[in-house]
Protein backbone atom coordinates (compact mmCIF):
# COMPACT_ATOMS: atom_id res chain seq x y z
CA UNK A 1 0.00 0.00 0.00
CA UNK A 2 0.98 3.46 -0.83
CA UNK A 3 3.12 5.60 1.77
CA UNK A 4 2.98 8.94 0.43
CA UNK A 5 -0.10 10.26 1.07
CA UNK A 6 -0.64 13.87 1.84
CA UNK A 7 -4.05 13.99 3.48
CA UNK A 8 -4.10 10.71 5.02
CA UNK A 9 -1.58 9.08 7.52
CA UNK A 10 -1.94 5.21 7.19
CA UNK A 11 -0.28 3.14 9.90
CA UNK A 12 -0.42 -0.44 10.15
CA UNK A 13 0.24 -2.37 12.91
CA UNK A 14 -0.10 -6.41 12.39
CA UNK A 15 -3.23 -7.16 10.92
CA UNK A 16 -4.80 -3.47 11.87
CA UNK A 17 -4.73 -0.62 9.09
CA UNK A 18 -5.25 2.66 11.00
CA UNK A 19 -6.41 5.46 8.28
CA UNK A 20 -6.05 9.30 9.92
CA UNK A 21 -7.71 12.18 7.54
CA UNK A 22 -5.51 14.95 8.22
CA UNK A 23 -6.59 17.90 7.28
CA UNK A 24 -7.36 19.17 10.98
CA UNK A 25 -7.29 23.19 10.00
CA UNK A 26 -10.05 22.43 7.39
CA UNK A 27 -12.20 19.95 9.90
CA UNK A 28 -10.61 17.03 7.61
CA UNK A 29 -13.06 18.50 5.17
CA UNK A 30 -13.33 16.79 1.98
CA UNK A 31 -10.89 18.53 -0.81
CA UNK A 32 -10.22 16.67 -4.03
CA UNK A 33 -6.92 15.16 -2.56
CA UNK A 34 -8.62 13.99 0.19
CA UNK A 35 -10.98 12.14 -2.11
CA UNK A 36 -8.59 10.42 -4.19
CA UNK A 37 -6.32 9.46 -1.20
CA UNK A 38 -10.12 7.67 0.51
CA UNK A 39 -10.87 5.78 -2.30
CA UNK A 40 -7.63 4.68 -3.00
CA UNK A 41 -6.78 3.27 0.11
CA UNK A 42 -10.60 1.73 0.48
CA UNK A 43 -10.33 0.35 -3.15
CA UNK A 44 -6.95 -1.33 -2.39
CA UNK A 45 -8.77 -2.97 0.59
CA UNK A 46 -9.95 -5.40 -1.81
CA UNK A 47 -7.05 -7.88 -2.01
CA UNK A 48 -5.47 -7.39 0.76
CA UNK A 49 -5.24 -10.30 3.04
CA UNK A 50 -2.26 -8.22 5.53
CA UNK A 51 -5.36 -6.03 6.82
CA UNK A 52 -7.64 -7.49 8.65
CA UNK A 53 -9.48 -4.54 10.54
CA UNK A 54 -9.74 -0.65 9.60
CA UNK A 55 -10.34 2.04 12.30
CA UNK A 56 -10.91 5.27 10.63
CA UNK A 57 -10.56 8.79 12.27
CA UNK A 58 -10.03 12.35 11.89
CA UNK A 59 -7.22 14.64 13.08
CA UNK A 60 -7.35 17.09 15.28
CA UNK A 61 -11.27 18.54 17.00
CA UNK A 62 -13.70 17.07 13.88
CA UNK A 63 -14.01 14.04 12.13
CA UNK A 64 -14.93 15.14 8.78
CA UNK A 65 -16.93 18.36 8.00
CA UNK A 66 -18.15 17.18 4.37
CA UNK A 67 -17.68 18.29 1.37
CA UNK A 68 -14.32 21.69 0.96
CA UNK A 69 -16.84 23.67 0.12
CA UNK A 70 -13.80 26.69 -0.50
CA UNK A 71 -13.71 27.17 -4.01
CA UNK A 72 -16.19 24.76 -4.77
CA UNK A 73 -18.76 27.36 -6.23
CA UNK A 74 -16.65 28.48 -8.58
CA UNK A 75 -15.01 25.42 -9.60
CA UNK A 76 -18.88 24.13 -10.04
CA UNK A 77 -19.68 26.75 -12.45
CA UNK A 78 -16.88 26.49 -14.68
CA UNK A 79 -18.02 22.41 -15.30
CA UNK A 80 -20.31 20.97 -17.35
CA UNK A 81 -22.45 18.44 -16.53
CA UNK A 82 -20.92 15.38 -17.53
CA UNK A 83 -18.08 16.84 -15.69
CA UNK A 84 -19.90 17.50 -12.52
CA UNK A 85 -21.27 13.68 -12.70
CA UNK A 86 -17.69 12.45 -13.04
CA UNK A 87 -16.89 14.52 -10.24
CA UNK A 88 -19.27 13.34 -7.72
CA UNK A 89 -19.20 9.52 -9.31
CA UNK A 90 -15.23 9.93 -7.50
CA UNK A 91 -16.76 10.83 -4.15
CA UNK A 92 -19.50 8.42 -4.15
CA UNK A 93 -17.12 5.85 -4.79
CA UNK A 94 -15.41 5.90 -1.70
CA UNK A 95 -18.85 5.04 0.36
CA UNK A 96 -19.21 1.82 -2.31
CA UNK A 97 -15.31 1.14 -1.15
CA UNK A 98 -16.04 0.72 1.76
CA UNK A 99 -18.92 -1.12 1.61
CA UNK A 100 -17.31 -3.37 -0.58
CA UNK A 101 -14.14 -4.31 1.54
CA UNK A 102 -14.01 -7.37 3.26
CA UNK A 103 -12.29 -5.64 6.43
CA UNK A 104 -14.56 -4.36 8.76
CA UNK A 105 -14.64 -0.25 9.50
CA UNK A 106 -14.25 0.93 12.86
CA UNK A 107 -15.31 4.97 13.05
CA UNK A 108 -13.96 6.88 15.64
CA UNK A 109 -16.70 10.38 15.61
CA UNK A 110 -15.02 13.42 17.34
CA UNK A 111 -16.73 16.62 16.96
CA UNK A 112 -18.36 17.45 13.77
CA UNK A 113 -19.48 14.70 11.28
CA UNK A 114 -21.18 16.15 8.34
CA UNK A 115 -22.38 15.64 5.01
CA UNK A 116 -19.82 13.57 3.59
CA UNK A 117 -19.03 13.16 6.71
CA UNK A 118 -21.49 11.81 8.07
CA UNK A 119 -22.04 9.30 5.30
CA UNK A 120 -18.13 7.98 6.04
CA UNK A 121 -20.09 6.90 9.38
CA UNK A 122 -22.17 5.69 8.44
CA UNK A 123 -20.79 3.17 5.52
CA UNK A 124 -18.69 2.15 8.14
CA UNK A 125 -19.12 -1.30 10.56
CA UNK A 126 -18.85 0.13 13.86
CA UNK A 127 -19.19 3.73 15.49
CA UNK A 128 -17.57 4.98 18.40
CA UNK A 129 -18.53 8.55 19.50
CA UNK A 130 -16.93 10.84 21.69
CA UNK A 131 -19.55 13.04 23.82
CA UNK A 132 -19.48 15.95 21.75
CA UNK A 133 -19.83 14.33 18.37
CA UNK A 134 -22.64 15.85 16.32
CA UNK A 135 -24.08 14.09 12.48
CA UNK A 136 -26.07 15.53 9.92
CA UNK A 137 -26.98 15.68 6.90
CA UNK A 138 -25.72 18.68 6.05
CA UNK A 139 -25.98 18.51 2.11
CA UNK A 140 -29.97 20.24 2.29
CA UNK A 141 -28.57 23.25 4.31
CA UNK A 142 -26.67 24.10 1.34
CA UNK A 143 -28.90 24.23 -0.95
CA UNK A 144 -28.57 20.78 -2.36
CA UNK A 145 -30.84 16.94 -1.29
CA UNK A 146 -29.90 15.14 1.58
CA UNK A 147 -29.99 12.26 -0.71
CA UNK A 148 -26.68 12.30 -1.49
CA UNK A 149 -23.27 9.66 -0.94
CA UNK A 150 -25.65 6.92 0.27
CA UNK A 151 -27.17 8.55 3.17
CA UNK A 152 -30.61 7.78 1.91
CA UNK A 153 -29.60 4.40 1.96
CA UNK A 154 -28.13 3.85 4.76
CA UNK A 155 -30.05 5.93 7.33
CA UNK A 156 -33.27 4.14 6.68
CA UNK A 157 -31.96 1.01 7.36
CA UNK A 158 -30.42 1.38 10.30
CA UNK A 159 -33.00 4.33 12.47
CA UNK A 160 -36.01 3.68 10.52
CA UNK A 161 -37.89 5.58 7.85
CA UNK A 162 -39.42 8.14 10.05
CA UNK A 163 -36.15 8.97 12.35
CA UNK A 164 -34.41 9.05 8.52
CA UNK A 165 -37.18 11.50 7.76
CA UNK A 166 -36.60 13.66 10.64
CA UNK A 167 -33.14 14.33 10.28
CA UNK A 168 -32.85 14.01 6.16
CA UNK A 169 -35.70 16.83 5.59
CA UNK A 170 -33.71 19.52 8.15
CA UNK A 171 -30.45 19.39 7.95
CA UNK A 172 -30.88 18.93 12.01
CA UNK A 173 -27.68 17.69 14.05
CA UNK A 174 -27.80 14.12 15.79
CA UNK A 175 -26.23 13.95 19.19
CA UNK A 176 -23.95 11.77 20.31
CA UNK A 177 -26.47 10.91 23.30
CA UNK A 178 -29.48 10.76 20.55
CA UNK A 179 -27.54 8.54 18.10
CA UNK A 180 -27.05 6.12 20.70
CA UNK A 181 -30.25 6.21 21.84
CA UNK A 182 -31.68 5.15 17.83
CA UNK A 183 -29.42 3.08 17.59
CA UNK A 184 -26.74 4.77 15.37
CA UNK A 185 -24.08 4.58 17.72
CA UNK A 186 -22.40 1.52 19.01
CA UNK A 187 -20.25 3.59 21.72
CA UNK A 188 -20.33 6.43 22.94
CA UNK A 189 -17.13 7.34 25.07
CA UNK A 190 -15.13 10.49 26.15
CA UNK A 191 -12.85 10.99 23.47
CA UNK A 192 -9.55 9.93 25.15
CA UNK A 193 -11.04 6.54 25.46
CA UNK A 194 -12.19 6.32 21.56
CA UNK A 195 -8.93 4.41 21.08
CA UNK A 196 -9.44 2.01 24.14
CA UNK A 197 -12.63 1.28 22.82
CA UNK A 198 -11.81 0.61 19.21
CA UNK A 199 -8.61 -2.31 20.72
CA UNK A 200 -11.67 -3.84 22.57
CA UNK A 201 -14.09 -4.67 19.53
CA UNK A 202 -10.55 -5.30 17.28
CA UNK A 203 -9.18 -7.90 19.67
CA UNK A 204 -12.90 -9.59 19.19
CA UNK A 205 -12.89 -9.90 15.43
CA UNK A 206 -9.20 -10.85 15.80
CA UNK A 207 -10.65 -14.06 17.36
CA UNK A 208 -12.63 -14.95 14.11
CA UNK A 209 -11.11 -16.86 11.53
CA UNK A 210 -9.70 -14.45 8.36
CA UNK A 211 -12.41 -16.17 6.02
CA UNK A 212 -14.93 -16.18 8.53
CA UNK A 213 -14.69 -12.56 9.48
CA UNK A 214 -14.48 -11.24 5.62
CA UNK A 215 -17.87 -13.77 4.55
CA UNK A 216 -19.92 -12.04 8.15
CA UNK A 217 -19.55 -8.54 6.23
CA UNK A 218 -20.23 -9.86 3.05
CA UNK A 219 -23.28 -11.90 4.34
CA UNK A 220 -24.58 -8.95 6.48
CA UNK A 221 -23.98 -6.69 3.34
CA UNK A 222 -26.06 -9.34 1.22
CA UNK A 223 -28.77 -10.17 3.93
CA UNK A 224 -29.91 -6.42 4.35
CA UNK A 225 -31.01 -6.49 0.29
CA UNK A 226 -32.24 -9.68 -0.34
CA UNK A 227 -35.80 -10.73 -0.80
CA UNK A 228 -36.82 -12.90 2.14
CA UNK A 229 -35.37 -15.47 4.74
CA UNK A 230 -34.63 -17.94 2.20
CA UNK A 231 -32.90 -15.59 0.32
CA UNK A 232 -30.67 -14.84 3.35
CA UNK A 233 -30.44 -18.43 4.63
CA UNK A 234 -28.44 -19.76 1.31
CA UNK A 235 -26.12 -16.80 1.57
CA UNK A 236 -25.91 -18.23 5.21
CA UNK A 237 -25.41 -21.59 4.25
CA UNK A 238 -22.97 -20.99 1.40
CA UNK A 239 -20.73 -19.09 4.04
CA UNK A 240 -21.03 -21.89 6.98
CA UNK A 241 -19.29 -24.61 4.19
CA UNK A 242 -16.84 -22.04 2.61
CA UNK A 243 -15.61 -21.39 6.48
CA UNK A 244 -16.23 -24.62 7.95
CA UNK A 245 -13.49 -25.80 4.78
CA UNK A 246 -11.26 -23.53 5.49
CA UNK A 247 -7.59 -25.00 7.60
CA UNK A 248 -8.40 -22.33 10.30
CA UNK A 249 -11.35 -23.75 11.57
CA UNK A 250 -9.53 -26.75 13.06
CA UNK A 251 -7.27 -23.76 14.76
CA UNK A 252 -10.87 -21.93 15.56
CA UNK A 253 -12.10 -24.60 18.12
CA UNK A 254 -8.85 -25.61 19.22
CA UNK A 255 -8.23 -21.84 20.76
CA UNK A 256 -11.80 -21.80 21.74
CA UNK A 257 -11.36 -24.91 23.86
CA UNK A 258 -7.74 -24.05 25.41
CA UNK A 259 -9.05 -20.45 25.88
CA UNK A 260 -6.34 -18.98 24.32
CA UNK A 261 -5.81 -16.66 20.91
CA UNK A 262 -5.92 -18.02 17.75
CA UNK A 263 -3.02 -18.79 15.50
CA UNK A 264 -4.24 -18.19 12.03
CA UNK A 265 -2.26 -18.91 8.86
Amino acid sequence: MKSDYQALILEQKDQVLNIKMNRPDRLNALNPQLVTELREVFQSLYFDRSVRVVVLEGAGRAFCAGLDLKGSSEDRGKRSVEQGLDNQRSIAEIYVAMRRCPQPIISLVQGAASGGGFALALASDIRILSEDARMNAAFIRIGLSSCDMGVSYFLPRMVGMSLASEYMLTGRFISAQRAMEIGLANRVVHGSDMRKEADGFVEDMLHATPLGLRLTKDGLNIAVDVAGLEAAMAIEDRNQVLTANDPNFAEGIAAFFEKRKPNYS
